[in-house]
């Protein structure tokens, strides 16, 4: 049973390997033969059994790119987890609106097709004069700003479609809770804290993470999310944070290339493990 793992291009310049190294030894204790394939450049993949997309980072650098990989694969024999129309369906952060017309909890969400001083105005007069806005097409946290009272509108950011949402304070109280699914069933969760200052949780900006007990209705939350998707999940990371009522509401789905954190993992990852075996051909 051979599997490919989707890692970084050559030059991408963070650390990615400790990723690639948890999911891969999980996986190679369960029989499953792994193997890394840049995403950017992966050979042949007819070879393998699998692919998986789970280190692709960068993939957001360059979608003329990503999306040719994903036709590629659609057609190119081996099976790919997640699905491929999950993944496209994925690549971009619009499926937020969508989970909101579908009565999922999520982040309040403008999506500005050209970011300008009066689409920002209009979003403080709705969400408040704290702002964070991302392009919708984005990953650990590039292209991201927090905005707050009479801050100017990045020069980067300008007449460009961007996501724009409020600020929330939880994330820096409380934290980003994170739940791990695999096959729609709960595995562990993880509650990630920004470092002293900052709003940003990932590793790389000096973010820290810690298992933990799961919010009252979070499992639930997640699980109804991904009930909507156009393709079941295989693995699943729902990322969410409480909103300014004290409610839990969704901030991404990660769907694609999502730190699974499967140290924290009670089982150790086996049911990720289960859960690939399980799709295999």
């Amino acid at each position: 049973m051979r599997t490919a793992i989707l890692t970084p291009a050559p030059d991408y310049p963070e650390a990615w390997n400790w990723a690639y190294d948890v999911e891969a030894d999980v996986l190679r204790r369960s029989g499953i033969e792994v193997e890394p394939r840049p995403w950017t450049n992966p050979g042949e993949l007819s070879v393998f059994d699998l692919v998986m997309p789970l280190v692709a980072w960068g993939y957001h650098l360059d979608p003329p790119r990503w999306h040719a990989l994903l036709d590629r694969l659609e057609g190119d024999g081996p099976k790919v987890l997640n699905p491929v129309p999950l993944l496209r369906w994925n690549s971009n952060k619009r499926y937020l609106a969508e989970l909101g017309q579908k009565g999922i909890a999520v982040i309040p969400t403008r999506l500005v097709d050209a970011l300008d001083e009066a689409a920002l105005a209009d979003a403080r007069a709705e969400f408040g004069s704290e702002l964070v806005i991302k392009p919708p097409v984005s990953a650990s946290a590039d292209g991201t700003y927090r905005l707050g009272p009479g801050d100017p509108l990045p020069a980067s950011s300008h007449q460009r479609t961007m996501l724009v949402q409020p600020f929330l304070r939880s994330v820096a109280d409380e934290g980003e809770y994170s739940i791990m699914l695999f096959g729609g069933r709960f595995s562990h969760a993880i509650v990630k804290r920004p470092k002293a200052g900052d709003y940003r949780v990932q590793p790389h900006l000096g973010g820290t993470e810690q298992p933990c007990q799961p919010p009252t209705g979070a499992i639930e939350l997640a699980q109804a999310a991904l009930a909507t998707a156009p393709a079941e999940a295989a693995y699943a990371r729902v990322d969410m944070v409480r909103d300014e009522s004290g409610a839990l509401a969704i901030i991404e789905l990660e769907l694609i290339e999502p730190s699974l954190w499967l140290q924290h993992a009670p089982d150790g990852g086996a049911s990720f493990a289960e859960t690939v075996i399980a799709a295999l051909p």
